[in-house]
């Protein structure tokens, strides 16, 4: 059974690469954020999605080897006078050496899903009601044959999921169109089982977000804990799962972007695709060989979902395959377990996560 926490499967047989690594904390200015008016807010993502597909087109087309187009490739710059500016602080410390600032095109991709998610009012959901989420695709797993060789094969991410308000219903999921399955009481929730009422009270000026996810990525990989993934790559993961999982007020939403923007490593992909077809752009972060992907719908900047893409050939799989794919097709609040919401956040873009 697939697990709400993490996004991997109980069976130890299996095990789903979502790693990557870097090192280094970061420090954003309090400045509040204006609303834009609507014209200035189309102009800057007409400006951002021009200036992307511009450098993608541009970047040279190259053989296909083991190892897929670099990073280098896959950066986007951003020219200053193509895209209307975001103002966004110097950094309080220095990124570590091994990890370079997050790109220009990455912090304004990021900066116009902020925008996006803040431009609708917020919910207020009851202490009754449920969190709800419809995601699709899958994920890789990886076993033991009868020969001793390794095999990998595709497992389904479908499932619907509702979660209790303020934790104090046990979370329902519905896999595949199979029977609900009771999972665990969240209680006041958390990073691994968020609930509306946790996700509320998270810090709504980025400096104070991204501190509060350093602090719970420094516990398993920080300094000294001989991990290979590192608290900057699992900052960028615990947002991720967040975006894709939970349905949050949109000032935290676009708070946990902006934070995300500070994050040594992450840059922004011209193309990207997720597993139900859709076709858009990505923000993202690559460590051993893998990409991990938070794609946004080119025309209005919403979130779609996650995918992991091999460059590099490995046990996985080859270089270019999708090791996991996780679109977010439907979310928003419900009554009660078994019913979907009658205005899909996902869908209406609204401000939900």
């Amino acid at each position: 059974m697939r697990s709400p926490h993490t996004g991997g499967i109980h069976d130890e047989a299996f095990v789903v690469r979502r790693d990557a690594a870097g090192r280094g904390g970061s420090r954003i200015s309090s400045t509040p954020y204006p609303k834009p008016t609507p014209a200035a807010f189309n102009q800057h993502r007409e400006n951002l999605l021009t200036e992307i597909d511009r450098q993608g087109a541009q970047a040279p087309e190259r053989p296909h080897v083991r190892r897929c187009i670099t990073v280098t490739v896959l950066t986007v710059a951003v020219a200053p006078a193509a895209i209307t500016p975001v103002v966004l602080p110097n950094l309080g410390s220095s990124p570590a050496p091994q990890a370079a600032p997050a790109s220009a095109a990455s912090v304004q991709l990021l900066e116009q899903a902020a925008l996006t998610v803040t431009a609708n009012p917020p919910t207020s959901p009851q202490n009754t009601q449920f969190m709800y989420v419809k995601v699709t695709g899958h994920t890789t797993a990886l076993s033991e044959n009868e020969d001793g060789k390794s095999e990998w094969s595709h497992q389904s991410e479908k499932y619907e999921q509702w979660t209790s308000v303020d934790g104090s219903c046990r979370t329902v999921q519905r896999q595949d169109g199979a029977s609900e399955t009771l999972l665990d009481t969240p209680g006041q929730g958390g990073f691994g089982l968020p609930t509306y009422r946790f996700l509320e009270k998270l810090p709504t000026d980025p400096t104070e977000l991204l501190k509060v996810i350093y602090r719970e990525a420094e516990v398993n990989h920080g300094e000294g804990s001989n991990s290979t993934t590192g608290p900057d790559q699992k900052a960028f993961v615990m947002i991720g799962d967040l975006l894709r999982a939970s349905v949050a007020p949109p000032d935290v939403t676009a708070a946990l972007y902006r934070a995300a923007a500070h994050i040594p490593g992450v840059i922004a992909v011209p193309t990207s695709v997720d597993a139900a077809g859709r076709r858009g752009v990505a923000v993202a972060r690559v460590h051993d060989g893998e990409r991990s992907e938070w794609i946004f719908d080119k025309e209005n900047t919403r979130f779609l979902g996650e995918r992991t893409v091999l460059l590099e050939d490995n046990a996985w799989g080859q270089a270019g395959t999708a090791v996991t794919s996780t679109p977010v097709t439907a979310s928003g609040i419900t009554d009660k377990p078994g019913q979907a919401p009658t205005r899909s956040s996902k869908q209406s873009g609204s401000s939900s996560i």
